[in-house]
């Protein structure tokens, strides 16, 4: 029980950091962090997650990087599904949290989306369902690679937490305009409950996308990451 309470309190570190900077903080009130800073604040979830609870869980936080860990054959099946739900728990906890404290603003409105995932008329950019899902699938597969190489035994040991919290990092400055960067189903459901309406309507997506990306990460790190005979 301890390894899944670890994974419900990182995944809720991670959607009250991340979805909180882009709610709170992100065009705060006229100047805010924008893009840049909401990118950093991800990575610096996962970042200070990874030392704090790396060691007793593993630090997955996200249902596709479980899923991604056990098709890569560094997670067990049996795992599987308690990671997931204490997952989507702690994330859907966070949203409430965070939903308490941005209603608690006069003029509050869950109208402006409420960090939720989208694609065309929901994406920050105006960009298609076609656009959305090669994003998240592609961000997701180089999230798994890097994830997968890192943690290595081959790897450096000691920085793998850095590594991985740059490139959601990363991620996140590349693929905010398109989807407002999900990678992370457990992310995408912890704010799209509160928000209701076309955020679950869109809600598929960012389930099957990163999924699907996660798998592809796993095959190709077990391709180019096997050592030879």
């Amino acid at each position: 029980m301890k390894k899944f309470g670890a994974e419900f309190f990182g995944t809720f570190w991670l959607v009250l950091g991340g979805c909180g900077s882009a709610v709170l903080a992100a065009a705060f009130p006229n100047t805010g962090i924008g893009f840049l800073g909401v990118a950093l604040a991800f990575g610096l979830t996962v970042l200070t997650m990874a030392f704090a609870i790396g060691h007793i869980s593993g630090c997955h936080l996200n249902p596709a990087v479980s899923i991604g860990l056990w098709a890569g054959g560094r997670f067990e099946a049996k795992d599987l599904l308690p990671y997931i739900i204490a997952q989507v728990l702690g994330a859907v906890a966070a949203g409430g949290v965070l939903y308490l404290i941005a209603s608690g603003k006069q003029g509050f409105t869950l109208s402006a989306g409420f960090a939720s995932n989208g694609y065309g008329p929901h994406s920050p950019g105006g960009y298609s369902l076609t656009a959305a899902l090669i994003t998240e699938v592609v961000m997701t597969m180089m999230f798994l690679l890097v994830i997968l190489g890192a943690t290595d035994k081959r790897a450096p040991q000691g920085l793998a937490p850095i590594a991985i919290g740059l490139c959601l990092t990363l991620i996140h400055l590349i693929s905010i305009p398109v989807t407002n960067t999900s990678v992370n189903p457990a992310r995408s459901t912890g704010v799209a409950v509160f928000a209701g309406g076309w955020a679950i309507e869109q809600l598929w997506l960012f389930w099957a996308a990163p999924i699907v990306g996660a798998l592809l990460g796993a095959a190709v790190y077990r391709f180019i990451g096997c050592e030879q005979a």
